[in-house]
């Protein structure tokens, strides 16, 4: 599996490719930074980022792009930049039918650490440690995209037995109990046996 993580951004746009599977060792493919000039218009800058995004997509063909997903946050014009730069991201991903996957800054932290509030530090050296890497990648964008990367590996096998088993489970007619002959299905009408309806003869008095 080759994943293709972005940790969306408006000035540092992170991407990184790891490929592998889980319960194996891991190796980076390539990582990096796209930038955007602060002085440039939005709209060029999100031009910029689709067409960086656009070479990495072309260079390394991945199988998969997992996203993070955007959460609030006390700035509202920061949460505005990442869920611009993030919507890039998945539109490149989904033009070319790749499947996109968002996962939250505490389901990276939690499966590359182990704690769901783990610092970027601990992520980086975790990364560095976990792509047997000299040191972390810089910037922290940059390592934030390979952690994503990680985190869909290992999440991927589990996420997909549990969609198998809601479509499963949604299937039309899969929980449904099939009609027993002779029951009565109609509203208002007691579901008892046709047998039990037969007529009772009245007894009229003796003669």
């Amino acid at each position: 599996m080759r994943v293709l993580g972005v940790d969306p951004g408006l000035t540092r746009c992170g991407v990184g490719v790891v490929e592998g599977v889980a319960g194996r060792p891991l190796t980076m493919i390539g990582v990096g930074v796209v930038r955007t000039s602060a002085d440039a218009e939005l709209g060029d800058r999100l031009v910029a980022i689709e067409r960086g995004i656009e070479q990495w997509l072309d260079e390394h063909s991945p199988g998969y792009v997992a996203v993070e997903r955007v959460f609030a946050q006390h700035n509202v014009r920061t949460v505005m930049g990442t869920a611009q730069a993030s919507a890039v991201a998945m539109l490149c991903a989904a033009r070319r039918g790749i499947p996109v996957a968002l996962h939250t800054p505490s389901e990276v932290k939690a499966a590359i650490t182990g704690s769901g509030r783990a610092e970027k530090a601990q992520v980086g050296a975790m990364v560095a440690r976990l792509l047997r890497l000299d040191a972390p990648p810089r910037p922290a964008d940059a390592a934030d995209a390979l952690a994503l990367a990680i985190c869909h590996i290992w999440r991927a096998p589990a996420q997909n037995r549990l969609q198998l088993a809601v479509a499963a489970h949604r299937t039309p007619g899969a929980s449904r109990t099939q009609p027993t002959p002779g029951i009565s299905r109609t509203p208002g009408i007691s579901r008892t046996s046709a047998a039990s309806r037969t007529p009772r003869t009245l007894k009229g008095p003796t003669a």
